[in-house]
């Protein structure tokens, strides 16, 4: 009888060890399987792509660009858009992979405006006038954005910060900005703009008044302020 007790005993803890094991290991396999599944994200979204955005937001460095980064970079208002990363490209626009048959926006053939040049290249086009001249401030400028409509406005300085709204009736000010400095604006209820900027009597001080526009060909979406303190619009 003790030869008889002591084998049960002993199979009951070893059966005891097996299922206490598959306990234990049990909660690790839904956890990496919801590791696995985490997809990974892709800082170039789908939506940078689609209306308005396509012509209204600057994709990030090393998207494929967008309709109002391609016209702002032939303008020589941008860099030149980089080249795609290897991983970006594999994830493809929207932060997915790519289905077969199904390809990402690009350029369009034979659209001249989606080719970018170098800032500061030669275009057919004679030089532009600056609107205005600053004298910077140890090559940074501070900027006030005045907003003088009664519509909300958004900016964005490229390559510094993400779009923001500026309230109507209200102002704001960008400090410390280091020229060159591209900054893109819109009205969200797709008017177009009168943009006046002012340089300051104190150095590295702009001004930059936004008023409705009622001819469309004085509408203007970007101001670039390069190193020896010229403004352009666009």
């Amino acid at each position: 009888m003790n030869m008889k007790s002591q084998k049960f005993r002993k199979s009951a803890e070893l059966f005891g060890a097996i299922c206490g094991g598959l306990m234990i290991s049990l909660p690790a396999i839904p956890q990496a399987l919801a590791q696995e599944s985490i997809p990974k994200v892709n800082p170039c979204p789908r939506i940078f792509y689609e209306e308005p955005h396509n012509n209204q937001v600057v994709v990030p460095p090393g998207c494929p660009p967008n309709a109002i980064t391609q016209r702002l970079a032939a303008q020589g208002l941008l860099p030149v858009p980089a080249t795609p990363s290897q991983n970006q490209t594999k994830l493809g626009v929207g932060g997915e992979v790519p289905q077969p048959g199904v390809s990402s926006p690009g350029p369009a053939r034979g659209d001249q405006s989606q080719q970018a040049i170098p800032e500061g290249g030669s275009t057919n086009q004679p030089p532009q006038t600056p609107i205005a001249t600053i004298a910077l401030n140890n090559g940074k400028v501070d900027i006030r954005l005045v907003n003088d409509t009664a519509a909300n406005i958004t900016f964005q300085v490229i390559g510094d910060t993400a779009p923001r709204s500026l309230q109507g009736k209200s102002d704001v000010i960008l400090q410390s900005l280091n020229a060159p400095v591209t900054v893109t604006f819109q009205r969200d209820d797709g008017g177009q703009l009168l943009v006046t900027p002012q340089a300051s009597s104190d150095p590295g001080k702009l001004e930059v008044r936004f008023n409705e526009a009622t001819d469309a060909a004085q509408g203007r979406s970007a101001m670039r302020i390069e190193k020896n303190g010229s403004v352009f619009l666009n």
